[in-house]
């Protein structure tokens, strides 16, 4: 599984993003990405925090592990764990995941190899994706995510789901819930997703690729 970078132990902390809050305008604009960092995402982590305190046994847990062995963990807060859990994973794979630094626009390499194989092009690639975040009903997410053997799907998850159980490597993914969007695109979910394709960040979803490849 795709590791996170930082922070990721008890007690959770809030990863700064790696660009101005209005880097992505026009695309997104700079007040959803303030409250969706700085408010939405610190709730999780909090709430996980709070969730994992008095679980001392569990503090050594990584995020992925939190989330895989999920089935593992008490009872009594194994929803909670995979609730907040989720979407702190979720979250900083899709802040991570964004750059105001465009330096492509369409994959190189093997992760391009992959796409053209089940997608037939980039362009191809970008409608079924795009037909994907619309289907999702309500909240949740829709990924680009591997098998070990580096086969590519495009996968959609509810609410704060990840592809982690599901043993999927994550290579990228959008934040379909309204708050993510409302603000600028206010319910046209398609513009939210044409603008995402511009400040998608390629290079590190070939990164995240290759760390499943090489």
């Amino acid at each position: 599984m795709i590791k996170s970078d930082t922070n990721n132990n008890y007690p959770f902390e809030l990863t700064p993003l790696p660009y101005a809050y209005n880097a992505l305008e026009p695309y997104i604009d700079e007040k959803t990405m303030e409250l969706h960092h700085d408010k939405h995402l610190q709730t999780y982590i909090t709430n996980l925090n709070v969730t994992l305190k008095d679980y001392p046994e569990l503090h050594s847990w990584s995020l992925e592990q939190l989330l895989y062995y999920s089935n593992l963990l008490p009872s009594e807060i194994r929803t909670a764990v995979v609730n907040n859990g989720g979407g702190v994973y979720n979250h900083n794979l899709f802040f991570a995941n964004l750059t105001n630094k465009q330096t492509k626009d369409v994959p190189t390499g093997i992760l391009l190899q992959a796409i053209n194989a089940d997608f037939g092009s980039w362009e191809d690639f970008k409608k079924e994706f795009k037909r994907h975040c619309l289907s999702v009903f309500g909240s949740g997410y829709t990924w680009l995510a591997a098998c070990s053997n580096g086969k590519v799907h495009i996968v959609n998850t509810q609410n704060q789901d990840t592809v982690l159980p599901f043993n999927l490597y994550p290579i990228m993914l959008i934040d379909v819930w309204e708050h993510a969007y409302y603000l600028k695109h206010y319910n046209v979910r398609a513009d939210y997703i044409d603008a995402w394709f511009n400040v998608v960040n390629i290079l590190k979803a070939e990164e995240n690729y290759n760390r499943v490849k090489l």
